[in-house]
């Protein structure tokens, strides 16, 4: 017997390969970018499915995943800017 593995998303839903947006058609939004993360994560999806699916490179990704634990989800609004200041 299995046991089934819930997975919850960054405002306390349920994660599941069905609710993952389907295409990269998307504005980025912190929620959103947190999901990509916890799916990777939990193995909702690959590394390579969500930078394929979303046209992100993995060095974006890795920014993301980062940023939020080092600071939270609501850090992700901010990836732009705090990449765009960090010292080359």
């Amino acid at each position: 017997m299995s046991v089934a593995t819930i997975v919850v998303g960054p405002c306390g839903d349920v994660l599941t390969r069905r609710e993952m947006p389907q295409n990269f058609r998307l504005r980025w939004t912190a929620r959103r970018k947190a999901e990509v993360v916890i799916a990777v994560e939990t193995g909702i999806l690959s590394l390579n499915e969500a930078c394929e699916r979303y046209i992100i490179s993995p060095e974006e990704f890795f920014i993301w995943k980062n940023t939020s634990a080092h600071a939270g989800m609501e850090s992700l609004r901010w990836t732009v800017v705090l990449v765009a200041m960090m010292p080359s």
